[in-house]
């Protein structure tokens, strides 16, 4: 199955170029609400599971061990810019569990986002695994272990304990078998799983609406997505589209980016959740697709609808401000 053309990009009265993908919007029953594409097909989520990679700090009672508000959590589901509040925030959970920055395993690499990396640059000799993006994700498998009594040490390992966690709780969320067949490594180090995206899509609409869910997982799935629709700052950054995303309706949309043009999004108070990916990896038009999405469970609220519509279509400038061209979603998204 060919996937459609959803985002185009214009320069002058062209288009330059085209972006075909996939995307679904589900119900906690797993009821499609809106698909185009092949939707069945099996994508890497990356980083875009990092809540459902987050239910074992919370159901393992170490986030309230350690005293983590919704910052915490909302940095436990993070691909933040490493932005100091960021950095700090990731080091103090670290401390809770008694750990510093010599425990963590994700690597190290400057900000993603030019002016963070700029001041990066001005102020550090070299960054480090604190200012990685998944920080915070990694300081929530290390207070997990910790909080369990399991030695932190190869923690991003297949076999280690809290991967091993991780993955039972994803194979229970999207209802999907997962294994080593299915299995390869993140940017971060640790295992990625090819889901189907309509599973993946049910997986965050269960963790939305508690559909399904045992009432321990359910409250926990809640508490997660209410943390990063609380503190969207701590789950992305300044100007960044998750953060942007969030505070457009507070507190009434989730939504979470991963790498290679997939994002997840939910609508708790609609019961609905969504899964999509740009079929060639480009995290412009992922960012179109979701907000363009989005607006279409907003058709009740036409200046929230009307918002999300302006990030899904906008222009682009060039280094002297000058418009060149548009982003744009088409017709196969808009109706």
């Amino acid at each position: 199955m060919e996937n459609p053309v959803l985002v185009e990009v214009t320069r002058g009265n062209r288009v330059e170029s085209r972006h075909r993908g996939m995307v679904v919007a589900v119900d906690g029953d797993g009821k499609v609400a809106f698909a185009r594409g092949d939707v069945e097909a099996a994508v890497f989520p990356r980083s875009a599971c990092k809540a459902m990679q987050a239910l074992p700090l919370v159901e393992g009672g170490a986030a309230d061990a350690y005293g983590f508000g919704d910052k915490e959590l909302a940095l436990a589901c993070a691909s933040h810019s490493g932005e100091p509040k960021h950095v700090a925030l990731a080091a103090g959970m670290l401390a809770a569990a008694g750990q510093e920055a010599s425990v963590l395993e994700c690597g190290a690499h400057w900000s993603f986002d030019q002016p963070v990396l700029i001041g990066q640059a001005r102020t550090l000799d070299r960054p480090t695994a604190l200012h990685n993006n998944c920080s915070g994700k990694h300081a929530g498998f290390v207070c997990a272990a910790c909080h369990g009594g399991v030695d932190p040490k190869g923690y991003v390992g297949y076999d280690h304990p809290v991967q091993a966690e991780i993955r039972a709780v994803m194979q229970h969320l999207t209802g999907t078998p997962l294994d080593r067949d299915d299995c390869g490594t993140d940017g971060c180090s640790i295992p990625t799983y090819a889901v189907p995206l309509k599973a993946l899509a049910h997986g965050f609409a269960r963790m939305a609406t508690g559909t399904g869910l045992p009432p321990a997982r359910a409250r926990a799935a809640r508490r997660l997505v209410d943390a990063c629709m609380a503190e969207p700052f701590y789950v992305a950054g300044t100007r960044r589209a998750c953060t942007r995303l969030m505070e457009t309706a507070p507190g009434r949309i989730f939504a979470k980016t991963g790498a290679e043009g997939v994002f997840c999004a939910a609508v708790p108070e609609k019961g609905i959740a969504i899964a999509l990916k740009c079929e060639d990896g480009a995290t412009r038009a992922a960012e179109a697709m979701v907000a363009a999405t989005l607006a279409r469970f907003f058709d009740d609220d036409p200046a929230v609808a009307d918002a999300l519509m302006r990030q899904a279509d906008h222009a682009m400038k060039n280094w002297n401000g000058l418009p060149v061209g548009d982003v744009r979603v088409t017709e196969a998204l808009r109706g």
